[in-house]
């Protein structure tokens, strides 16, 4: 078994126990004895903490380093553009990183996606989006189309609109009441479906929620290519293209959220171009510029865009850093680099070996399944292969948190054991990983879920 470094309380960890407040962190279960984990610097495929131990980041950080860690360039662009302009907002006003970058992703996105509203990241990309899809249909006199349909287990951000499209309830219980209009319909979670299930039924469920709701009062439907939350959950064959009939029956916006599967997660620079299927409004963020600034944006049609492009017509809407020029210099750079090596492509290349090595972890009695696209891929587990019986809660309590996170960071890989619905291990390698990145995964994997089931399952 790895062990873990000897602890040393340093000044940084003392300053972080006392100062910093980490995001979704249970804060009371660090001290001395229990440090945080502090990443100081990074490279390629890897971080390191503050003793100088290795670690596969092979979550990307939270699905955004996507084009791997420490290319100095990006500094350089932001360093040239602070140099020239350092900042100015887009509230009525405009600047040429913010146009460049626009036209840019005009150009890549598919379909009449050619307007774009910047952000400074993914939840408030989706809050911006959700606005603009009730502001869309005020503006063609239907102002009671207003709710919105998301899945069931899916996260879409954490701010109040965000969240309220978001379908984990734990998340949600805590700030409510949320914001009206938000309806919820099963995913597409097909290890848990019967083997006789229509493979349209959950997109035909989304026909039925509108139906019930009454679609004079639906604006949109939003949902991910590929679901994050419970383990990345991809669409059985014509879900998305059923989906579309239905919006445009009942004049309903299509919002594809892809602040994870936009930019070469899945392998295209949008995951609907993987799956064929074209959105009303795209939402993206996290690898627009790999994380190496903040940033996000809504990409909406021509036909979205058209109401807000007469008169005195305004969308009243906005953030003061979105668009900040640093930003658009560094996803400039960004797509450089995706067009010059050729990211996309690599990851079609290499997901059949990725998920090839991630399969050969079947054998073992933990593994029920294993799912995703691209270089986001998810491992369920379970306490019986046959019967596919998951952990209760206590179970899954003992085992993601009182067992695995700690053992796969000691053993130096970084991904994300989650329960957000049933338990599962998530893995998003930068798009340059490689079959040496991913046999260091295995070695890693197949140790650790083997003595998680000797130690935790087996033994109870």
């Amino acid at each position: 078994m790895a062990t873990a470094p000897q602890v040393v309380d340093s000044e940084l960890q003392k300053m972080a126990r006392e100062h910093l407040w980490m995001h979704f962190s249970r804060m009371g279960g660090y001290s001395p004895e229990h440090e945080i984990p502090l990443i100081t610097r990074a490279d390629g495929c890897y971080v390191y903490d503050e003793h100088g131990k290795r670690y596969l980041d092979g979550l990307s950080a939270l699905f955004c380093v996507n084009a791997g860690h420490g290319r100095a360039e990006y500094g350089e662009a932001a360093a040239r553009q602070v140099e020239e302009l350092d900042f100015f907002t887009l509230w009525s006003y405009a600047h040429p990183r913010a146009i460049e970058l626009a036209a840019r992703i005009a150009k890549l996105a598919p379909g009449d996606l050619n307007r774009v509203f910047f952000t400074d990241g993914g939840s408030e990309a989706v809050e911006s989006a959700l606005k603009l899809s009730r502001n869309f249909h005020r503006a063609h006199g239907k102002g009671q189309k207003h709710k919105f349909i998301a899945r069931e287990v899916a996260y879409h951000g954490t701010s109040l609109g965000a969240l309220s499209a978001t379908g984990i309830t734990n998340l949600r219980n805590q700030f409510e009441p949320l914001v009206p209009g938000a309806c919820h319909v099963p995913n597409t979670n097909i290890y848990r479906w019967p083997e006789d299930r229509d493979p349209l039924w959950a997109a035909d469920a989304i026909e039925e929620r509108i139906v019930f709701e009454g679609p004079e009062t639906v604006a949109a439907v939003i949902l991910e290519p590929v679901q994050n939350a419970g383990g990345c959950f991809v669409p059985p064959d014509g879900y998305f293209t059923r989906v579309r009939e239905i919006c445009d029956q009942y004049d309903v916006l299509l919002i594809s959220d892809e602040v994870i599967c936009s930019w070469g997660r899945l392998g295209y620079y949008f995951g609907c171009e993987r799956f064929g299927y074209q959105p009303d409004i795209i939402t993206t963020a996290k690898g627009i510029t790999s994380a190496y600034a903040p940033m996000g944006a809504v990409i909406a049609s021509d036909r979205v865009f058209e109401p807000f492009s007469k008169g005195d017509s305004t969308f009243a809407h906005g953030f003061t850093f979105a668009g900040h020029p640093v930003s658009a210099a560094v996803a400039l750079a960004n797509l450089d680099v995706f067009e010059r090596e050729d990211l996309c492509g690599h990851v079609r290349a290499k997901e059949g070996e990725f998920r090839q090595m991630l399969e050969s972890l079947s054998d073992l009695p933990i593994v029920g399944d294993v799912r995703g696209a691209g270089y986001f891929q998810a491992i369920e587990l379970v306490k019986d292969k046959e019967t596919k019986e998951s952990f209760n809660d206590e179970e899954s309590e003992k085992l993601l948190r009182g067992f695995l996170s700690g053992e796969l960071y000691k053993r130096g890989l970084i991904c994300r054991a989650d329960d957000r619905g049933d338990p599962v291990i998530q893995l998003a390698p930068p798009l340059i990983a490689d079959t040496e990145q991913f046999e260091e995964i295995h070695d890693v994997l197949s140790g650790v879920l083997t003595e998680a089931w000797d130690q935790v399952v087996a033994h109870g």
